[in-house]
């Protein structure tokens, strides 16, 4: 499909969702009137709005997919004018579909890279390594928002200051006051390996017309993305990142350093019965104004369908569904990053996060993407044993604040 027939698809699509949500309010404000008027809302209006929400997040899943085919060019698309990418791409090509890593060798001797095919396979070209870099900002909805920092070390270390920076106003020739007050924490970032084992016939890679750099580009994006995803939300940090929910949660009134804040919904489970949508407005407002200005929500499907109900004192619903392909839906004009990872709102559950990731949270790459060829293991398939290194964690527990779905 063409980029114009995609654009064209994705209108579509958008103007798909924005009747669903439409059906979605009507049936929504019939439900709140049933409620007001008896004990309580007809079966019927229930299953009725079920269905539509069930419609919203197919339609929004779609939307995905569009932005997603939308951003995506050939990896080979492209004139490489450098010499030495042009003969990296020739000699990667080689080794994929036959094993032959003379080049690649050479390559890499003359690079003085550590990397061997015994030892922990081949570099992929530069250009591949960017596409599924690039993919994964699309598909791990924790990266997209999040600071990305690139190292060629095993892991990030940075200073940071818990009491902020010390800082004043002097005259030109006064002495500068000693900055005795100043604490820094020592953080440390390391980045683990993550593998995908794509398996290809030998028939597929006998075939000169398939781009084996985009084929191992797709068949790993996938996998690379949803092992993040996971990892950066609830990662425990062993042979992982470490994700945002697997540090202590504290309520936000006795907040510090190390710990996330949380603000609560004021009923086990659920929100509360009466102006359900305070605790967002809460939990908004528990970030300092600075954070707050770049915030986005953080939640998965279960607790996008219940903030989808919730409305102003004017009538006017919270939730907005994206304006474009590649736009966000909104709550109270934030952007809203489902990430399915998020648990389901239950007893204590922290289930909806907001802040200024970008800030807030680190993923550590480490450059180079290596790939190692085993046809060994699996025949008659050849497997493509391909490794990256990732690391992440949180770098400023001001900048990010969650919702307890409970009273305390």
């Amino acid at each position: 499909m063409s980029s114009i027939e995609l654009k064209s698809a994705g209108d579509d699509v958008v103007a798909d969702l924005n009747h669903a949500f439409a059906s979605f309010k009507e049936a929504n404000d019939e439900r709140l009137a049933q409620l007001e008027t008896r004990m309580g809302a007809d079966v019927v209006t229930e299953e009725k709005l079920s269905r539509i929400d069930q419609a919203l997040d197919e339609t929004k899943s779609r939307i995905d997919r569009l932005a997603l085919d939308l951003s995506r060019p050939r990896i080979g698309g492209g004139v490489i004018d450098d010499r030495s990418g042009r003969e990296h791409k020739s000699a990667f090509d080689h080794y994929m579909r036959s094993g032959e890593a003379a080049g690649l060798k050479a390559l890499e001797a003359k690079a003085l890279s550590r990397g061997s095919g015994p030892d922990g396979g081949y570099l992929v070209p530069i250009p591949t390594e960017r596409e599924v870099l690039r993919r994964l900002g699309k598909l791990s909805p924790i990266r997209a928002i999040s600071s990305v920092r690139e190292i060629s070390t095993q892991s990030l270390r940075r200073a940071y200051s818990t009491t902020g920076p010390a800082a004043g106003w002097v005259a030109e020739a006064d002495p500068r006051p000693q900055t005795a007050s100043q604490q820094i924490a020592d953080m440390n970032f390391p980045a683990m390996e993550l593998y995908a084992m794509p398996a290809a016939t030998q028939a597929l890679l006998d075939d000169a017309v398939v781009d084996i750099e985009q084929w191992i580009a797709e068949e790993v994006q996938t996998a690379f993305a949803e092992q993040e995803g996971a990892a950066f939300v609830n990662g425990d940090g062993v042979n992982k990142p470490k994700g945002f929910l697997n540090y202590t949660a504290v309520a936000d009134a006795s907040w510090s350093w190390g710990n996330i804040g949380y603000v609560v919904t004021g009923a086990a489970g659920a929100f509360a019965a009466t102006n359900p949508s305070d605790a967002l407005f809460n939990l908004v407002y528990a970030l300092r104004a600075g954070y707050r200005q770049n915030g986005s929500f953080v939640m998965g499907r279960r607790a996008q369908s219940l903030v989808r109900q919730f409305k102003t004192t004017t009538g006017d619903y919270i939730w907005a569904p994206p304006a474009s392909v590649d736009g966000p839906a909104t709550l109270m004009n934030f952007p809203v990053v489902e990430a399915e990872d998020m648990p389901d709102p239950g007893a204590n559950s922290l289930s909806i996060a907001f802040g200024d990731f970008e800030r807030g949270y680190v993923v550590v790459d480490r450059v180079g993407i290596r790939v190692l060829r085993d046809p060994y293991s699996a025949k008659p398939y050849v497997l493509f044993y391909t490794t990256k290194r990732v690391g992440g964690g949180v770098q400023n527990f001001e900048a990010i604040k969650l919702l307890k779905f409970g009273t305390a």
